[in-house]
């Protein structure tokens, strides 16, 4: 799967502090419709039918499938045309900026679609009823702490791409439906 869980989020903690506070942190989860290596960008579109176009830099990390391999190349590692991914990035006026970009499926996140029972900022945890009816906990990366500040306690259902690390269930981002 290339890196290592504890490393994948130690990376993505070490990556989120390399950039200004005045950035507008985001994230977009979607189809890669394009890479373009010579502009350093890609086009996802997300379920929506919006498009979003993400520039990659040296410091872009990207996680799942064979991106360890393939990131040694260049910024983009494995990105290709139709992933599923989810990019997180920041935003500068115009100019979006990934961060870290995570594989959906073989190799990468997994998925569910759930309730938002609770979130608890202090132990970084929300709790989801899931569509079975039972409850699960998931234990949230930097960068979807970030994200849950912004309504994630009053979002009702949510789509929660998550992986797994020593048993416990990690969310990486939340998307609403």
């Amino acid at each position: 799967m290339g890196i290592s869980g504890r490393s994948a989020l130690i990376l993505c903690l070490l990556a989120g502090g390399a950039f200004a506070a005045d950035d507008v942190a985001s994230a977009v989860a979607g189809t890669v419709k394009s890479v373009d290596k010579g502009t350093k960008t890609v086009v996802v579109k997300a379920g929506d039918g919006t498009e979003q176009t993400v520039h990659f830099v040296g410091r872009t990390a990207v996680h799942g499938a064979d991106a360890t391999a393939a990131g040694a190349k260049d910024a983009f590692g494995d990105v290709k045309e139709g992933d599923e991914v989810v990019v997180h990035y920041t935003a500068k006026g115009a100019v979006k900026t990934a961060q870290e970009v995570d594989h959906v499926g073989k190799g990468g996140m997994k998925m569910s679609v759930a309730a938002v029972k609770s979130v608890d900022h202090g132990a970084k945890t929300v709790t989801v009823k899931t569509a079975e009816g039972g409850e699960e906990t998931y234990h949230l990366t930097g960068t979807a702490v970030k994200e849950t500040g912004k309504g994630l306690d009053k979002a009702g259902k949510v789509t929660v791409y998550y992986t797994e690390e020593g048993g416990k269930k990690i969310a990486h981002f939340f998307s609403t439906n």
